[in-house]
């Protein structure tokens, strides 16, 4: 059972209720912070994980808002490898968190038990951590805490990461600087974090970076005996180049390893998803031997031997020893931090001084006479020179004050350069640079440049060509147009002017394709046309009242329309199987919307009544009472006024309104 804070956590908390729903079943694991617990849902019947905060930091009113308004911040993210955050509470003075629960792993366990992985497998591990980055940098939110302890690989190959957002108390393994208290595990702090207490994107990718390097090495890229030890070499020193410490990665991977953890924020990737862009590429570049070839790390000394250079003593043919500094003090923050060492090992040895003898003849009466003196004082100073001169000539030899030409490199590949520049007694550092017309891993200059004196052990800055600088097309069909333009720029690629369509299928304001399509490698700066929805298109309704109802439905449908009809009315004005009504009868509709077509029957038919035989004003009367006009044909002058003949005949159905005319004699 650890120490310290959880204890204090432990015995109280397990067992209890939190909040009348969260059942403590026990104890997972400790940090700075808070402890975590294993507890039961009770309302929903499912295992969580909760983390209770340590109780000395709920008294402070800065942490506890800080937890509340992160975790509501942590909660907003929902991702497939981001630990879920549920909920947030308070139980009788305890302030906790509840999580989803996911059984496994975490990074640091896996690497300790399984040492340097493949490439593959690296980037397999690395890709869904900065995934889940990537989301959180798209919601405005940095973790400031990336590190193996916070991924989690469960039993079936999910890679989780956790403690998305949330503040961190400080504790052994955090620093801090003059602004304030820095969060965050030391051993992945960004050089930013240690100098100015800063953090953004670039300081999740920087630990991305190192976790990367930890994968394939199987160990840290900086460590020490000390945090500030630590903290010193992030500041001053450079990223090992994993392939030094295991010859099997390749050397696509240490250039992404270099990018990553570039010590100028301006030289990493903006964001995860821009570094995992790069990761994604590399693996693209890989062979399958590459990318599976068994890791054989080099063993090497975690500590430096102190050196010496052997001298003849003058007076006696002995020998005197003279300490060497390290090639590089710089790197020692040891020596940078610790004052007590200051006049303690820079001295070089000087021995003790004997006393020539002079033979039996001459006894030695104690008295300090020059004649006694002299050769004192000459063999002193003899031995001075000596150890001077010595000195000079290792200093400028083979020590720090040597000069030596910088090999010319450029052109050669990036472990030839290396190897080059340590035959000639120089260390390395990498740039990554893109190259149009240099191969991937070939040095493309150096600075200083090759030829020039430096002294020896300095630093040599190798720009080292990554191909030609490709992205790739994101996916942007179906998504909102306002979002196209942000998704090429972080795709390092421009949008070029957006044409808009209607569709029938695709809502207004959405993508409906792109060119070039998703997927395609493009130069940076490459325009991505896009083709964006209007919506469905709204069409006029052409009015077809009084034609031929055949005609009517033809040319509705020609209109992208579709015809009902509705039950046929007389009509005396409307021919009969033409239009009488139409619903709608302008405006507009959308494509197969529906319009409603009323055709006539033509006018009612009435029959014509008999009026033979009667008088002229009877069988008027009569056709008018039935609908009729009348009009009369009269021979002789009609004389008698008696109906002789009707036109149309009677019994005839004839339309309403028809003439009829009588014949009267």
């Amino acid at each position: 059972m650890s120490t310290g804070v959880g204890p204090s956590l432990r015995e109280p908390v397990v067992g209890r209720v939190l909040d009348g729903r969260y059942r403590v079943l026990e104890h997972i694991a400790d940090g700075g912070m808070a402890s975590v617990y294993l507890a039961l849902d009770e309302r929903l019947d499912r295992e969580v994980a909760v983390k209770v905060m340590r109780r000395d930091l709920v008294a402070d009113e800065t942490f506890v808002s800080r937890f509340r308004r992160e975790a509501r911040s942590a909660a907003r993210l929902s991702h497939p490898n981001v630990v879920a955050v549920h909920d947030q509470g308070e139980d009788h003075g305890d302030m906790f968190l509840v999580m989803e629960y996911v059984p496994g792993r975490t990074l640091r366990e896996l690497v300790q038990a399984e040492g340097p992985l493949t490439p593959r497998a690296a980037i397999d591990l690395l890709d869904p951590v900065l995934q889940a980055l990537d989301a959180a940098h798209s919601a405005g939110l940095i973790h400031r805490d990336v590190k193996p302890e916070n991924v989690i690989v469960r039993s079936d190959g999910t890679v989780k990461v956790a403690d998305f957002g949330l503040a961190r108390a400080v504790t052994a393994a955090t620093t801090t600087n003059t602004s304030g208290t820095m969060m965050g595990t030391v051993a992945y702090l960004s050089p930013e974090q240690v100098e100015r207490g800063i953090a953004d994107a670039r300081s999740d990718v920087y630990a991305a970076g190192l976790m990367l390097f930890e994968v394939l090495t199987g160990r840290k890229a900086f460590d020490g005996d000390s945090p500030i030890h630590i903290a010193y070499q992030h500041v001053h020193g450079s990223v090992p180049v994993p392939s030094d410490l295991v010859p099997s990665v390749p050397s696509a991977l240490d250039a992404l390893v270099a990018l990553g953890t570039a010590r100028d924020p301006d030289q990493r990737p903006a964001t995860a998803g821009d570094y995992l862009v790069e990761l994604r590429r590399a693996r693209r570049e890989l062979g399958t031997n590459e990318l599976d070839l068994r890791p054989a790390p080099v063993e090497r000394e975690q500590a430096v031997a102190t050196r010496t250079t052997v001298m003849p003593r003058p007076a006696s043919g002995a020998t005197s020893v003279i300490p060497v500094v390290p090639d590089d003090p710089q790197t020692s923050p040891d020596a940078a931090y610790d004052d007590s060492r200051e006049g303690s090992h820079d001295a070089p040895y000087d021995p003790p001084y004997d006393p020539p003898y002079d033979g039996p003849d001459t006894p030695y009466d104690g008295a300090d006479t020059p004649r006694r003196r002299w050769p004192a004082v000459l063999g002193a100073l003899l031995v001075a020179a000596l150890l001077v001169a010595g000195g000079a000539g290792w200093w400028f030899g083979s020590g720090p004050g040597a000069k030596v030409a910088v090999p010319k490199v450029s052109g050669l590949t990036q472990p030839a350069a290396e190897q080059s520049l340590r035959t000639a007694g120089l260390r390395s550092s990498v740039t990554p640079t893109y190259s149009e017309t240099i191969a991937s891993g070939t040095v493309v200059s150096t600075d200083p440049t090759g030829g020039r004196e430096v002294a020896k052990g300095s630093a040599v800055a190798l720009v080292v060509s990554r191909g030609p600088e490709r992205y790739t097309a994101p996916p942007l069909v179906g998504t909102p147009a306002a979002d196209v333009a942000a998704a090429l720029e972080r795709a390092h690629l421009k949008p070029s002017s957006a044409n808009q369509v209607f569709s029938e299928t695709v809502a207004a304001g959405i993508v409906v394709s792109q060119d070039p399509e998703a997927g395609t490698t493009l130069k940076p700066g490459d325009p991505v046309t896009v083709v964006v929805s209007k919506g469905r298109e709204p069409l006029p309704v052409p009015d077809f009242t009084g034609k031929p109802l055949a005609q009517a439905k033809d040319g509705l449908a020609a209109a992208g329309l579709t015809t009902a009809e509705g039950p046929p009315v007389n009509s005396d004005t409307v021919p009969q199987g033409a239009v009488v009504s139409q619903s709608p009868k302008d405006g507009t509709l959308y494509r197969g919307d529906k319009v409603t077509l009323v055709a006539s029957k033509g006018p009612v038919l009435v029959e014509v009544p008999k009026v033979v035989g009667k008088q002229r004003g009877v069988a008027a009367a009569a056709l008018r009472a039935a609908g009729f006009q009348v009009s009369f044909n009269e021979v002789l002058g009609g004389f008698f006024g008696t109906v002789r003949g009707s036109d149309p005949a009677a019994g005839t159905m004839v339309p309403k309104g028809t003439t009829i005319t009588l014949t009267i004699v």
